[in-house]
C-alpha cells in the first residue's frame, strides 16, 4: 500500500473534504488522526474507517489553539502527512464598499493563523526525521476569479495561504520535507443540500469545467493519497490541478 504504516494529522477531518482524505488515506494503510472541533462529525468518520478495517483516532481541537496544535502534535509524534482543511471563515455577499474590515480579514488572518500553527507543528517533528509531506487544499485558482463579486477576503485568504505554501516549501526542501497544495475550483459534492443555492453552485463548478464534470470526493481523496506517496516524491513547492480543467496552469 502506498502509504502504510505512515501517521496521518487531518485537521478538519470530520468534514467532507477531510473525511474523504482520511478515509483515502487509510485504505492505504496510514493511521489517521483526525482533529477537528465537533466530537460526533470526527467519530463518525472514525467509525466508518475501522468498520473498513482502517486505523483512526480523533482529537477535539481548535486549530487556531496553539497549545492544543502542539500538545496535539506531540502526543502524536511521528508525523508523516500533514493537511489542514478547516474553515475559511469567509463572509460572502457584501460589496467591499459595505463590507465590515473585521468581515474582510477573517478569511485571511484566520486560515492563516490556522494553517501556519499546523504546519509549524509539523515541520517541528518532520525535521528530524528528514522526511514528511505537508499538503494544502484550494489553492488560488484561476486569476480570473478575481473578477467575481462580492467574495469578501476569500481571494486574499487564499492568496496569503499559498504564500506560506510556497515559502515553507523552500525553507523545508533541505530536510526533505515536500509541501504541496491540492488546488480546487470547488467540489460541487461537498455542498450540503440546506445550503442556500447550492445546485446553483454545484451547476456553476460543472459549467466551468473543461470536462464537464466537477472533481468528487473520492478523487479529491485518491489525489491526496498520491501527492502524500512516495509516487510524487520529486513534487514540492507546486501545486497539483485537481479543478477538472476549470482553471489553466
Amino acid at each position: 500500500m502506498l502509504l502504510n504504516d505512515r501517521n496521518a494529522i487531518i485537521y478538519g477531518g470530520g468534514g467532507s473534504v477531510g473525511g474523504a482524505m482520511a478515509r483515502a488515506f487509510a485504505a492505504q494503510g496510514a493511521r489517521v488522526f483526525l482533529a477537528g472541533r465537533t466530537a460526533s462529525r470526527l467519530d463518525r468518520v472514525a467509525g466508518a474507517i475501522r468498520e473498513a478495517g482502517g486505523r483512526a483516532e480523533t482529537a477535539v481541537l481548535d486549530a487556531l489553539d496553539e497549545a492544543a496544535v502542539d500538545a496535539h502534535a506531540a502526543e502524536v509524534g511521528q508525523i508523516d502527512i500533514s493537511v489542514n482543511v478547516t474553515s475559511t471563515y469567509d463572509v460572502q455577499g457584501t460589496p467591499l464598499a459595505e463590507m465590515a474590515v473585521d468581515d474582510y480579514l477573517a478569511p485571511v488572518a484566520k486560515p492563516l493563523r490556522s494553517q501556519f500553527l499546523t504546519t509549524r507543528a509539523a515541520a517541528r517533528h518532520m525535521i528530524p526525521r528528514r522526511r514528511g509531506v505537508i499538503l494544502f487544499f484550494g489553492g488560488e485558482g484561476d486569476k480570473a476569479a478575481n473578477r467575481m463579486h462580492r467574495l469578501g477576503g476569500l481571494l486574499a485568504g487564499f492568496a496569503a495561504v499559498e504564500a506560506l505554501r510556497r515559502q515553507l516549501a523552500a525553507e523545508l526542501g533541505e530536510h526533505g520535507i515536500r509541501v504541496v497544495t491540492l488546488a480546487t475550483s470547488g467540489i460541487a459534492e461537498s455542498l450540503p443540500d440546506d445550503m442556500p443555492g447550492a445546485e446553483e453552485i454545484r451547476q456553476m463548478i460543472t459549467a466551468t469545467t473543461l470536462l464537464g464534470r466537477a472533481a468528487t470526493l473520492e478523487d479529491v481523496g485518491n489525489a491526496a493519497v498520491f501527492a502524500a506517496s512516495d509516487w510524487a516524491r520529486t513534487i514540492t513547492g507546486a501545486s497539483i490541478n485537481v479543478s477538472c480543467g476549470a482553471f489553466l496552469d
